[in-house]
């Protein structure tokens, strides 16, 4: 009788693991690199969306809103040359993203607001009046 010894590891196979991906996946992970993270919080006026993406420039950015969908996108182009001597290296690089929301209906699309400090962008989303909590009031019986 032989004995056959296996071993039984968690990490996947790199190699299956890259060849069972799609083309279009690779390429666009690496085109494109990755999403940047996204907060979203809601106050009793608004609905703020936080997204993190340093080391860009507010020219970047393009904000779109059509039919209550908030289309997030930014694009980056860098160039470098490098001289030494009789070599030239250059190098390009591009990175873009794109993200889209959902507006709720309670949203005012027209008073929307953007900033963007210190590595993030902050997207303001007005609530109407009408979506606004009103404090409790008492009511008379007549």
């Amino acid at each position: 009788m032989t004995l056959i010894r296996r071993v039984n590891s968690n990490l996947p196979n790199l190699m299956e693991s890259f060849l069972s991906r799609d083309l279009s996946d690779v390429l666009s992970n690496h085109f494109h690199g990755t999403l940047p993270a996204v907060n979203v919080v809601e106050s009793e006026d608004e609905l703020r969306v936080e997204v993190a993406a340093p080391g860009l420039k507010k020219e970047n950015f393009k904000l779109n809103v059509n039919h209550n969908q908030l289309t997030i996108s930014a694009v980056t182009e860098t160039n470098q040359e490098n001289t030494n001597g009789k070599h030239t290296r250059r190098e390009f690089n591009y990175g873009s993203f794109q993200r889209s929301f959902t507006l709720p209906l309670s949203v005012d699309t027209e008073k929307i607001g953007a900033s963007y400090v210190d590595g993030v962008l902050r997207i303001s989303l007005p609530k109407r009046e009408e979506a606004k909590v009103k404090p409790a009031r008492a009511i008379e019986v007549a």
